[in-house]
């Protein structure tokens, strides 16, 4: 396989990005720069790689996750516990733009290439940390997953009903919004400081506080010297009728969004209830009207509610399930879910990123590992018979 031809992609044609990390934020952040154009080379061990690849539901021995996430990057296997793999990655980082880790902080300096090294290397490098904690701090070296990230940024303590534990999310909210955005923004700044002046940087991004922003409402009140709502009984945690999701006939679920008084006056009128704007209020009162709203969706379809939403407009959506998601008239519209081809000719579906073009060009499903050992090393300036020797040794793969 050849480097996917960024040329027509985007606007960071010709930016080169070495990604060093595994799971979510950091695959995630480096599809994001995939889908603007830059070349990714994902670098992993020999064993077990990067874990995704092994968590179901799998496609051929490989996780259906890890395939939405590592389309259009070139995969390199390389030991950096090894003395010979760690030179072996001095010598790899002149070549890129970009490095992208998610390291507990010290693990890459005992590798012999920390941070300050990779600088020195490669003056006009771009390092990019991702951790849960950030690089310094008590917390540093802490273990830590995107639910723990989200309960010391004060999110978990606004989510979920008055009265119960705070609820977990399906979605990982820690590492996408709280990491992978964050250091899609930090790299795209540094890179253009770097061009500016010749110099690059080492974002340190942590999920922790990167996740902080999505409390925001929480945080305003902390800027008004003044103590925010207990949870479950505010405007956007559940507190008001308005603002809140329902079950339907069919055992469905809608979402009701319906904040502004206009919106509520129009659901409200179209749905037989009182249109006061009272509604809108939190309060005891919202229990009795929460009940009243409940009766109402629960007397019709989701299909029907759907219907209802067409001819009102009062922000009320149906809640999709992941399955329903690619036949969505609004996502079928806006393409962003395309089929891509795996190295059996097999189709493999997957997403876009709102930065992307989808099927508009050309793509590369994720690659088996190791794949594109041989080119990576060749464009780093090896020869054929010094890849061979690192492979006899265990080196590369």
């Amino acid at each position: 396989m050849t480097t996917p031809d960024a040329s027509s992609r985007g606007p960071l044609s010709g930016v080169r990005v070495l990604d060093l990390t595994r799971l979510l934020p950091g695959p995630m952040a480096t599809l994001v720069l995939a889908d603007l154009g830059a070349t990714v080379d994902k670098l992993e061990d020999p064993s077990p790689g990067d874990y995704l690849r092994h968590m179901p539901p799998m496609r051929e021995g490989t996780s259906g996750t890890f395939h939405a996430l590592n389309r259009d990057k070139r995969s390199v296997v390389i030991d950096l516990k090894s003395p010979a793999g760690a030179a072996l990655l001095r010598t790899l980082i002149p070549r890129y733009d970009v490095v992208l880790e998610g390291f507990r902080p010290g693990v890459l300096a005992r590798l012999g290439c920390s941070h300050d090294e990779m600088l020195a290397l490669n003056p006009k490098l771009v390092v990019c940390a991702i951790t849960g904690y950030g690089q310094t701090g008590p917390l540093a070296h802490r273990a830590g997953h995107d639910l723990n990230y989200l309960a010391r940024a004060g999110v978990l303590g606004v989510t979920g009903p008055a009265g119960a534990p705070p609820a977990l999310s399906g979605a990982q909210m820690a590492d996408v919004a709280g990491g992978a955005m964050w250091a899609v923004i930090a790299i795209l700044a540094a890179l253009r400081e770097a061009e500016r002046t010749g110099r690059g940087r080492v974002c340190d991004v942590a999920m922790c506080e990167g996740s902080l922003p999505l409390a925001s409402f929480a945080l305003g009140a902390l800027s008004a010297d003044a103590t925010p709502g207990a949870r479950g009984e505010n405007h956007l945690d559940g507190g008001i009728a308005a603002y809140n999701t329902y079950e339907t006939r069919d055992g469905r679920y809608v979402s009701l969004g319906a904040l502004e008084p206009k919106f509520w006056t129009n659901f409200a009128v179209a749905a037989g209830l009182d249109p006061s704007l009272d509604a809108l209020v939190a309060g005891p009162h919202q229990t009795a009207l929460k009940t009243r709203v409940a009766a109402v969706f629960a007397a019709r379809t989701r299909d029907e509610w759907e219907a209802f939403a067409r001819a009102h407009d009062c922000c009320l959506e149906p809640v999709l399930a992941p399955h329903e998601l690619r036949d969505d008239p609004q996502h079928r519209a806006r393409g962003v879910f395309f089929e891509v081809a795996d190295e059996t000719g097999a189709a493999v579906t997957v997403f876009r990123t709102p930065v992307g073009a989808g099927a508009a060009v050309t793509h590369t499903a994720a690659r088996d590992a190791g794949a594109d050992t041989d080119a990576v090393l060749r464009d780093a300036g090896l020869d054929d018979g010094a890849i061979e020797a690192l492979r006899r040794d265990g080196v590369v793969r």
